[in-house]
């Protein structure tokens, strides 16, 4: 398949917005906001519940949004009427690109939720039972609505290319696992980067740093090795040969070996021009190796240094972001650019 530069920017652009906020919707659900009871209002004497919202979140929190919205609106860029794109929602029974749809727009609810109690209530006073919108309670549902929304999102995004059945480098098993390991993956390097923005934090407490600085550090190292070994069982199970062949797609296979005697098109048409994309195989081992060492290799490697060196964490997050973006988009062109489209069998091709 042609690789087109604004897929590649949708899925992992939008793969790292949703990976991190996964991540800031568990936390949320299960940490923050970090809220101190028995404080007293300013100029009054009420006893409240404070809640501070980290600054660590905000960073995150936008970025994601960020992320998120860019990767879609590059999908758009890709069909050719983008105005239309609203029509696609109506086939969510069906389609997992309808499904990806309603559920990308139905995830924009909590974050925005989430975004207006940051907003407004964020490092402030409330009252101790607070209303229906500002009560921490509440914020926990939003931070879990957040999360699940988000896995479920990218989901549908993996099997989107896993229903493909006339691509055999995307109808097997390992392209789901790999899309969602990805996504949090990104999102842990991403995490990792803002928190070591000056000033940033994710508690009230130095030892609660530490302990976050451990979880990030040992969750990037388990990722990479879980991230890079789900790849190589997929680039292993695409470098089998295909079962089907010309003959197949024929019906003339009881013949014998079929093949093409002329081609049907004098020159190139849009089928050979989107499904016809060759890369080599030289080429190909090359790009698998730099997508291996840099998307996995070197943030991972970082994160164990850093684990060791406490002191290099700062410099170590933001090669390991940048390294591991890199690489991530290796990946994902290499993931358009290998996959054979069962069509291309009529054109000359002897398997797909």
């Amino acid at each position: 398949m042609r690789p087109t530069f604004s897929i590649i920017l949708f899925t992992v652009l939008s793969g790292a917005g949703y990976g991190l906020w996964i991540l800031l919707g568990l936390v949320l659900a299960t940490q923050w906001p970090v809220c101190v009871a028995g404080a007293i209002l300013v100029g009054g004497d009420t006893t409240t519940l404070v809640c501070v919202y980290p600054t660590a979140l905000t960073y995150a929190f936008v970025a994601g949004f960020l992320m998120v919205t860019i990767g879609l609106s590059a999908s758009l860029a890709h069909l050719g009427k983008p105005l239309r794109a609203w029509r696609a929602m109506s086939q969510w029974r069906t389609s997992w690109l309808s499904r990806e749809g309603v559920l990308s727009l139905l995830t924009f609810l909590p974050a925005a939720a989430i975004a207006i109690y940051a907003w407004k209530w964020g490092a402030v006073s409330t009252d101790s039972a607070g209303t229906f919108w500002s009560n921490p309670r509440t914020f926990q549902a939003y931070g879990a609505a957040l999360a699940l929304g988000s896995l479920v999102t990218v989901y549908c995004t993996a099997n989107i290319y896993a229903c493909l059945k006339p691509i055999h480098g995307w109808n097997n098993r390992f392209v789901v696992p790999v899309y969602l390991l990805l996504a949090l993956y990104s999102g842990f390097l991403l995490l990792w980067a803002f928190k070591s923005l000056p000033d940033a934090s994710v508690s009230l407490s130095s030892l609660r740093e530490a302990r976050w600085n451990l979880a990030l550090g040992v969750g990037i190292v388990t990722l990479s090795i879980a991230v890079a070994a789900t790849k190589l069982g997929y680039w292993k199970s695409i470098d089998e040969p295909a079962k089907t062949t010309t003959g197949d797609a024929t019906g003339l296979g009881y013949l014998g070996d079929v093949r093409s005697f002329e081609q049907p098109h004098t020159e190139e048409n849009y089928l050979t021009h989107e499904m016809g994309f060759r890369v080599a195989r030289k080429h190909s081992r090359k790009l698998r190796l730099i997508c291996l060492t840099t998307a996995f290799g070197v943030p991972g490697s970082l994160a164990l240094l850093s684990l060791l060196v406490p002191g290099l964490g700062v410099v170590a997050a933001w090669i390991s972001l940048f390294s591991g973006m890199l690489g991530i988009f290796a990946e994902r062109w290499l993931f358009f650019a290998e996959a054979k489209h069962a069509v291309m069998l009529y054109y000359g091709a002897r398997s797909a």
